[in-house]
């Protein structure tokens, strides 16, 4: 063979090579990228299978808590019985703390009615100007017409709103009125609350939480070898303070202190600033607020003002504190909040400084 065919034939040859690998490398890379392809596809159908298998758990634990419910018959603190046969899905609040029970045990996003006065554990005002919620207006006397047009299936009603809780009733809307005047009596309509809305487990793990918190500040307070007098003011034209059979005198005892009107023949006595002085209390402690006025008593500087007051001993050793109103006058679940505050103000020699 001449050497122009030789170069001619091993040109061709090595041509053919090129080819033949370039090929061999693309058929790889298909390969590859359908691998890739496959594993995506299997991943993406591995994620669907989990999201299908959690709304089938979803539905059976729906399903499971329906049929469970079938026929709670609850008694409210009027002593009204309500039977409800389905979990509600509508709720209206008519006080701020059951708003705030409702929302502490997951029931939060079936309430669509709040009053003006419902601020925690968020900023309704923003829902309700977004149009997200409604407020039915005031805590106090609220008028019916707006609940009714919220077509609820359960209104929960307190003392501030006894008379439209009456007019509900009587069109055949459920309602439950709440109100408990003791702490053991909040963790009932805790649990009450979850019964009616089917959200038990979550009620009974929020009481037990509480239980647990509660037990802790009173073992620890028991420990301390003083028992501290307290005052805590209600209002200040005229002087009012707490009595008996309320949760505040229950609390101050809890954190290990004497509410020096425990002995007050009312629950909300008013009282003197003689008798005050005359208690000589070792600890003061004011709400920041009251029926919507902040800081009633002007400012803890105006209270060692006060004529007659400065031999108190609360105002010789500078124990007086300010606390947030809305967890210690509410009948919900951030009253153990209010525990805890209160045990550093009266013991903080066992709690730490409040």
């Amino acid at each position: 063979m001449d050497k122009p065919l030789m170069y001619i034939v091993a040109v061709l040859a090595v041509v053919s090579l090129i080819v033949a690998t370039y090929g061999f490398v693309t058929f790889q890379g298909q390969i590859a990228d359908l691998k890739a392809s496959n594993d995506a596809l299997a991943s993406s159908f591995c994620s669907v299978q989990q999201s299908l298998t959690a709304i089938q758990q979803q539905i059976n634990e729906y399903q499971e808590a329906i049929a469970e419910y079938q026929q709670v018959t609850l008694v409210d603190s009027m002593g009204n019985v309500v039977t409800l046969n389905s979990p509600p899905q509508r709720i209206v609040s008519l006080a701020p703390s059951n708003t705030e029970i409702l929302f502490a045990i997951g029931a939060g996003d079936r309430v669509v009615g709040v009053t003006d006065f419902c601020n925690y554990p968020y900023n309704f005002t923003a829902w309700i100007e977004a149009g997200n919620m409604t407020s039915i207006g005031s805590y106090y006397g609220p008028s019916t017409e707006p609940i009714v047009a919220l077509n609820p299936d359960l209104v929960l009603a307190s003392s501030g709103s006894l008379d439209a809780a009456k007019n509900l009733r009587n069109l055949g809307i459920n309602v439950l009125v709440v109100e408990s005047k003791t702490l053991d009596g909040v963790l009932q309509d805790i649990l009450m609350i979850g019964r009616a809305t089917g959200n038990n487990a979550q009620a009974s793990a929020l009481v037990s939480s509480m239980r647990q918190r509660i037990d802790n500040v009173a073992s620890r307070a028991a420990t301390a070898t003083t028992i501290p007098k307290v005052y805590h003011e209600v209002w200040n034209d005229p002087l009012m303070s707490v009595g008996p059979g309320t949760f505040i005198d229950e609390l101050i005892t809890l954190a290990g202190g004497e509410n020096i009107f425990h002995d007050a023949t009312t629950s909300w006595p008013t009282v003197s600033s003689e008798a005050i002085i005359a208690k000589n209390p070792d600890v003061m402690v004011f709400p920041d607020m009251y029926m919507g006025v902040q800081n009633f008593y002007q400012t803890i500087e105006a209270v060692k003002q006060r004529p007659g007051w400065s031999i108190i001993n609360a105002v010789k050793n500078d124990a007086i504190y300010e606390i947030n109103a809305d967890i210690i006058s509410r009948s919900g679940p951030r009253l153990v909040d209010a525990l805890e505050e209160l045990s550093k103000m009266i013991h903080p020699e066992i709690f730490g400084q409040p």
